[in-house]
């Protein structure tokens, strides 16, 4: 990561949590900062970040499949794939994205990640 951006990534993810200290629930920073971390390479930081909003949004399937991707690139292959199950029950179709979303190249030769591309689950 090239400094400026970089200089910039690390201003916005103090300003983010400075934000979150005073509201920890607040959906919105807690989705910006969990990308954040993951685009600094701060894999563990944004999967506790997806876990929570998880927990605050259980419906949510953009919130289930970040976590995926979360874990995912922890490379914990089954619970990436019962979580991608499970934003895919949520509604979430975006199927071409995830078939190219950098964050799921460990799971793209699994069957099973094949098969929700192609035919996706009517629930978890």
């Amino acid at each position: 990561m090239p400094k400026k951006i970089e200089a910039d990534a690390t201003f916005e993810t103090g300003f983010f949590e400075s934000i979150l200290r005073n509201n920890p629930s607040d959906t919105t920073v807690l989705e910006l900062l969990g990308g954040l971390y993951t685009r600094q390479g701060r894999i563990m930081d944004g999967l506790r970040v997806d876990r929570r909003l998880v927990r605050l949004q259980p419906d949510n399937a953009t919130a289930h499949y970040n976590l995926a991707c979360s874990l995912a690139l922890m490379k914990r292959t089954a619970d990436a794939l019962r979580t991608l199950r499970r934003a895919v029950s949520l509604g979430y179709h975006d199927f071409e994205f995830m078939a190219e979303d950098p964050d799921l190249a460990s799971l793209r030769k699994h069957p099973e990640f094949r098969r929700l591309l192609v035919a996706p689950p009517a629930s978890a």
